[in-house]
């Protein structure tokens, strides 16, 4: 592989692209299942700051959005919390050398584990609402799906801190983020949000849609394709219309 992201090169996934009726939608087969991968860090070296980026947010997300569900073990939280650390880390690295052999590798590594299957066994489904609602983003304007996830994340995360996931949001933001667990948990949620925004932001991602020519002319348009298409109603904290329409707003 050239490009630290998807972890395509440890599972059989894929996603396919229709412009015609702006459709992003995932597939799943074993026969596209890597048999051998060859794994060189060196390859991702001439890797663009950007694309590098928004690889490595991918697989964040790939990581959070199995992370956030109800049903978890003390197993997978541990090795998500460790990817997302990892992956924050070593992106700050490469970003100042890109050449940095380590941080390349420990990128390359993680991505591969984000999204083989290991890190939700024995978890509950969360409905992977953010790549829901990111997948009609991509295929209405071409955006490049990382930096689309980083845009959507915080504020899906704002929009669901509610009392039943209060708790999921105090473990993300006291493991990763080392804020104190004495302070009340509301607090410890919304500044684990803030952390999570202001890390995307100190990587160089424009926060908000408009700046990537993004307004609200189909903004209708693309929730009813995501509330038709992606299932979020079945998600961690299910999403309606109004729901998802709320959040790409906030994502202007």
């Amino acid at each position: 592989i050239t490009l630290s992201a998807t972890g395509s090169e440890y599972n059989g996934n894929a996603v396919i692209s229709r412009t015609e009726t702006n459709d992003k939608v995932g597939y799943s087969s074993k026969y596209v299942y890597p048999k051998v991968s060859f794994l060189d860090p060196t390859y991702t070296f001439s890797v663009s700051r950007m694309q590098t980026v928004s690889g490595a947010i991918d697989a964040m997300n790939h990581t959070i959005e199995q992370y956030f569900t109800k049903e978890t073990t003390l197993l997978n939280d541990g090795f998500c919390e460790a990817t997302i650390k990892s992956l924050m880390a070593n992106l700050k690295i490469v970003l100042k050398d890109p050449q940095n052999y380590q941080a390349r590798a420990e990128i390359m590594q993680a991505a591969a584990y984000a999204c083989n299957g290991i890190l939700s066994r024995g978890n509950s489904s969360s409905g992977w609402p953010c790549h829901g609602i990111e997948h009609a983003l991509s295929a209405y304007y071409d955006i490049t799906h990382g930096i689309g996830l980083a845009i959507i994340t915080p504020r899906w995360m704002k929009h669901i801190l509610n009392d039943e996931s209060i708790d999921r949001f105090v473990k993300y933001g006291v493991n990763i983020f080392g804020i104190s667990s004495n302070l009340e948990k509301y607090e410890i949620a919304q500044k684990a949000i803030d952390m999570t925004y202001s890390f995307y932001e100190s990587v160089g991602v424009p926060m908000h849609l408009k700046q990537l020519g993004i307004d609200e002319t189909r903004i209708d348009e693309m929730t009813k394709h995501i509330v038709d298409n992606e299932g979020l109603d079945r998600a961690f904290i299910p999403l309606n219309f109004d729901d998802i329409k709320d959040i790409l707003i906030k994502s202007l």
